[in-house]
């Protein structure tokens, strides 16, 4: 039986380049071999694309010139349902090299691979993809729309403001002037669109607050500030599925030791030096989940309790809004969801979505027996029922009603008859 061809898309021009890496060779380390061949599509930070056996070695990223000297150079083809790659071939008569693949996986997290930019692209080959779908993705990656569309539906979310990196620059003081009154101190400044905590810092006070704004608009044009929640306890839920077929996962807790929020460096700080193995037998201690088919590193190297430990009334509430955030975003594939936890007034908030999430939360699956092999099976049958849904419905007509217009001058304006 011909295997399946499973193109792993990941790296990418993204502030998370590195993690989407580890995620990424978590993933094809984890899919079944016998079943499907697994075609590794890397990205270069300069947006070259690549491919071939060096790049499922994690030792090789190392020294990236060495590696991709290694590998083969491609050209994406964006023309619907033919070979998705050529292969350029040396020779002045040679003729390009023509790659297929059955079903893209990207695992690219952040910008142009977590926002739309990527499911753009591969909505218009006609190829199979799993993950969010183009307004997913979008909504996903961009704090302000998410919220925006979460507070629409009824779902709790923290006071914030938002603005444009132009306006922090003209009148700086009126907007802080601002943010003191509605929503007072301490506030959390994010950049709107980008994840793993890049950008994001804490102010307590009116210089703090200055210094956060002018760090995240270095990396955003839109700008975010929120309450924050106090008594704060952060839990994690993936779900699994499309909107009309869902699963829910285990809730976790983060922990956070001393740190007021997980930023950048302390999740992935220690990526790919090794871990303890997260143990399912254990589930109730803090524990640091890894890959026991892969590479170590990204969020599955965070200390946390799988399950949190909380109550059965707290972890159900938790994943019916986990699911209610899915659907309203136009989820799909896997994504987790965090929440923001006031301890003291037992206030639950949704903080944000990942809509392709680090390690791809295969350690929040585990618990309930589907291990990481299961879940990437799991994954690429919502590729596959998508693309069914999509096949029926109506995208253009065969008529041509240019045929029924009358000739028109060297300038146009023929009528339609």
């Amino acid at each position: 039986m011909q295997k399946i061809r499973v193109g792993f898309l990941y790296g990418g021009v993204s502030v998370e380049h590195e993690i989407s890496i580890i995620s990424c060779l978590q993933a094809m380390a984890a899919l079944d071999k016998e079943k499907y061949e697994i075609v590794p599509l890397y990205i270069s930070k300069d947006g070259q694309w690549y491919t071939g056996e060096a790049l499922f070695q994690m030792d090789a990223y190392k020294d990236m010139p060495s590696l991709l000297a290694k590998c083969q150079s491609i050209v994406p083809n964006i023309n619907r349902n033919k070979a998705a790659f050529y292969v350029p071939k040396s020779g002045l008569f040679a003729k390009w090299e023509e790659m297929k693949i059955d079903v893209y996986f990207p695992v690219i997290h952040g910008s142009h691979g977590e926002d739309g930019c990527l499911q753009g692209f591969l909505e218009l080959t006609g190829i199979p993809y799993v993950g969010p779908n183009v307004l997913g993705a979008a909504l996903g990656m961009d704090k302000v729309a998410m919220k925006a569309v979460w507070k629409d539906a009824g779902l709790p979310v923290a006071p914030y403001l938002y603005f444009y990196s132009y306006e922090w620059e003209e009148k700086a003081h009126i907007l802080m002037d601002q943010i003191e009154k509605e929503l007072s101190y301490p506030v959390i400044v994010k950049p709107a669109n980008l994840g793993s905590s890049v950008g994001i810092s804490i102010a307590k006070d009116r210089t703090a607050l200055q210094d956060a704004l002018d760090f995240a608009a270095q990396f955003t044009t839109r700008l975010l500030v929120e309450k924050v929640v106090p008594n704060l306890r952060e839990f994690n839920c993936a779900v699994l599925g499309l909107p009309q077929s869902m699963e829910v996962s285990c809730c976790e807790e983060p922990i956070r030791g001393e740190a007021e929020f997980l930023d950048y460096g302390k999740k992935y700080g220690n990526g790919g030096k090794g871990t303890k193995g997260y143990s399912k037998n254990a589930p109730a201690k803090t524990a640091e989940a890894t890959s026991a088919n892969g590479p170590s590193g990204g969020m599955s190297n965070l200390s946390r309790q799988v399950p949190a430990q909380i109550s059965s009334e707290l972890t159900a509430k938790i994943q019916e809004l986990a699911k209610k955030s899915f659907v309203a975003l136009d989820g799909s594939g896997v994504a987790r969801i965090d929440f923001l936890y006031d301890d003291v007034a037992q206030e639950l908030y949704l903080n944000e979505i990942n809509t392709i999430p680090g390690s791809l939360s295969f350690y929040l699956w585990d618990p309930a027996g589907k291990d990481f092999g299961q879940l990437m099976e799991d994954l690429l049958q919502t590729a596959w029922v998508r693309q069914r849904q999509k096949e029926k419905l109506t995208f253009s007509y065969e008529g041509n009603i240019l045929s029924g217009m009358a000739p028109a001058g060297a300038k146009g304006g023929g009528k339609i008859s």
